[in-house]
């Protein structure tokens, strides 16, 4: 939109009117005729919306200027995307690949720290392409565990994150075995020739509402299509698309598994991984439809290595059931009848592709009585 056009879309007010009619629009994703009906996963679709919002407005407006970048969170305990993990730690900040960046941190103990520069975004193309990546396996940290990461398209060799052109954002995966003993990194994002915010202008506002709507209706639209998708093979939990999920954003040192889970109120799905694989870090947890994880601050919807008992012979057994059942390694429906699922495995040296069945209650439990 032309300097004169917005400028005149703001000051008349069409440039929020045409906000509120986006983002009306997106609630047709949440009446799609597969997604469930019940009055929990029509309210929270809806609270969806609003959480889908305000990461939009963060990302689009609030935190959006490559000129003076600040770290947003993307997913967070309140506000979730595409089987957000519960281990996880995520930061977001707004780049301009043209440009170079410096990060600066302290490493923290969080037991794995990825950057990725990426560029594209679910407003506009549906993806989230990487264009380049930095495992801190690979950073080099000072006697402190101080760290300073270069961005730019002619990285250094150590501690470089390169860049393309048109690179949008840099994201940082933090992930935790046990959140409650481990300090997460610290860090900061700022142009390397430095860069101060300007005034806010009619242009800029009207580009960022506009991305905004488009974030919440795409991001919706493209999540309910990747829930749609896993209906054929209900309580299975089969490999995912490895390609699509790096095309939207996935960490490559992931092997990814989605599905789709619907259970009776006297059924239980028992998930096995026959072992553990040499691997950095797994876990598998439990969304809702709209792929959000479900409320891990109060219920015990996933587990990983550190959680879950292993049986005897090193296989671990995870049950997702409605009510309380006696075994270390339930999961809870929290309310649910249906949602999705997603298991990681990060680093592996090979895939171990999980068994499933669905069983009664009073069935599993005799059956672990034997």
């Amino acid at each position: 939109m032309a300097d004169s056009a917005a400028r005149d879309a703001v000051v008349d007010g069409r440039v929020w009117a045409d906000f509120c009619d986006h983002l009306k629009r997106a609630g047709e994703q949440i009446l799609r005729p597969e997604a469930p009906v019940s009055e929990l996963d029509r309210a929270e679709g809806f609270r969806y919306l609003t959480r889908l919002l305000r990461i939009g407005l963060d990302m689009h407006l609030e935190f959006a200027d490559p000129e003076a970048p600040g770290f947003l969170a993307p997913s967070h305990e309140t506000a979730k995307i595409g089987a957000d993990n519960p281990d996880n730690l995520y930061l977001m900040g707004r780049i301009d690949g043209r440009h170079e960046y410096l990060i600066r941190g302290e490493r923290g103990t969080v037991d794995y720290l990825s950057f990725g520069s990426q560029k594209g975004g679910y407003e506009t193309d549906g993806k989230m392409t990487q264009t380049g990546f930095l495992d801190a396996a690979d950073l080099d940290c000072d006697a402190d565990g101080r760290f300073e990461i270069v961005l730019s398209q002619t990285p250094p060799a150590r501690n470089g994150l390169k860049l393309e052109a048109d690179s949008n954002a840099v994201i940082v995966r933090q992930t935790f075995r046990d959140r409650s003993a481990e300090q997460p990194a610290r860090m900061t994002i700022h142009r390397r020739d430095g860069g101060a915010p300007q005034p806010l202008t009619a242009e800029r506002l009207a580009t960022s509402l506009s991305r905004t709507a488009h974030f919440v209706e795409g991001t919706a639209r493209l999540f309910a299509d990747w829930a749609q998708s896993y209906l054929p093979r209900t309580n299975e939990l089969p490999p995912a698309d490895q390609a699509l999920c790096q095309r939207v954003g996935g960490d490559p040192n992931i092997f990814y598994y989605h599905a789709y889970w619907a259970l009776r109120p006297d059924e239980v799905l028992v998930i096995h991984l026959p072992r553990i694989p040499d691997c950095r870090f797994w876990n598998l947890q439990i969304n809702n439809w709209w792929m959000e994880s479900l409320d891990y601050r109060y219920h015990r919807i996933h587990h990983n290595a550190h959680s879950a008992t292993p049986n005897a012979d090193g296989s671990v057994t995870l049950v997702l059931s409605h009510d309380d059942l006696p075994h270390p390694n339930r999961l809870e429906t929290t309310g649910h009848d249906r949602g999705t699922m997603c298991l990681r495995w990060v680093g592996a040296c090979e895939p171990v592709h999980p068994e499933t069945r669905v069983m009664t209650r009073a069935a599993f439990l005799d059956e672990t009585r034997a």
